[in-house]
């Protein structure tokens, strides 16, 4: 369906018919950690709706928006197979009809972690979400535990806007050498993908370190830095240890923690995270 008008047409029916709806929100060019989320969703729902919508909100005027990687076609054959019901494909101008002046902005939660450095990514990222469940009226919907911070914008901004919606972030689907997976990854060379599997081994270098008493945030964050620096096509953006509730800087290795790192693998920004409970 292209249709905001149809698509929300078609929930309606299934709400009056008792159907639950359970929806996969993407950007495309999909890859085996979207189609899990896909496949926990038609085990939990009535009807699986995926949508692919690449959002030009949250990308800022530097950013990738023209070079996403894209292949509908593709995405449609797996969505298919993953057991999605709906593919819903909207072009912008029906989602930013003109001149559009609504916006949804999760305060506090967006200027943190990869908010410093993408100014305006998490209201692109709140409005488009808004307005996909006003459209698709899921009872569930499902997110990967790659975008953490994302996923905890959106708890948010159901919370406090009352929506009737469970989340679910399911974890992070990985490549055999520990990268984990993104449609970003299809701009790294042989040697770049290589190279990049050091951002989840400095994760796994932070909680050893953590499970072997280390308590210090610096020597922890340094030795991920020390670590990634290793590798000549890595250029660090951010390493953090935060709130894994709030995502706010603590001041102690105590509670449940979010470790997270944004690495430019070349020119490629890659994210990944680990949450961990320290008692």
């Amino acid at each position: 369906m292209r249709s905001v008008a149809l698509m929300q047409k078609y929930s309606n029916r299934l709400k009056r018919q008792n159907k639950s709806i359970g929806f996969v929100p993407t950007m495309g060019y999909l890859h085996k950690g979207h189609l899990s989320l896909v496949r926990r969703s038609a085990e939990e729902n009535d009807v699986t709706v995926a949508s692919v919508f690449v959002n030009p909100l949250q990308f800022g005027p530097k950013e990738d928006f023209k070079k996403y990687p894209r292949d509908l076609k593709g995405d449609e054959a797996a969505l298919r197979k993953a057991g999605t019901d709906v593919l819903f494909y909207p072009e912008a101008a029906q989602m930013y009809p003109h001149p559009y002046r609504t916006y949804v902005d999760v305060e506090y939660l967006n200027d943190t972690l990869c908010g410093r450095s993408r100014p305006g990514h998490f209201k692109g990222v709140s409005t488009v979400v808004a307005k996909l469940f006003n459209i698709v009226k899921p009872d569930a919907a499902y997110f990967g535990q790659k975008d953490a911070q994302q996923a905890v914008v959106i708890r948010k901004m159901t919370k406090d806007l009352n929506m009737d919606i469970r989340l679910k972030v399911m974890p992070t689907v990985r490549e055999k050498g520990g990268l984990a997976m993104s449609s970003r990854n299809s701009y790294l060379t042989p040697g770049q993908r290589l190279d990049a599997a050091v951002i989840y081994k400095s994760l796994k270098l932070a909680r050893k370190l953590i499970n072997n008493g280390e308590r210090s945030l610096a020597r922890i964050t340094e030795e991920m830095r020390k670590l990634i620096r290793q590798k000549k096509s890595a250029r660090i953006d951010y390493v953090d240890i935060v709130s894994a509730d709030t995502l706010r800087p603590v001041k102690t290795i105590y509670g449940d923690l979010l470790i997270a790192l944004a690495v430019y693998i070349g020119s490629t920004r890659l994210i990944d995270n680990l949450k961990i409970r320290v008692r």
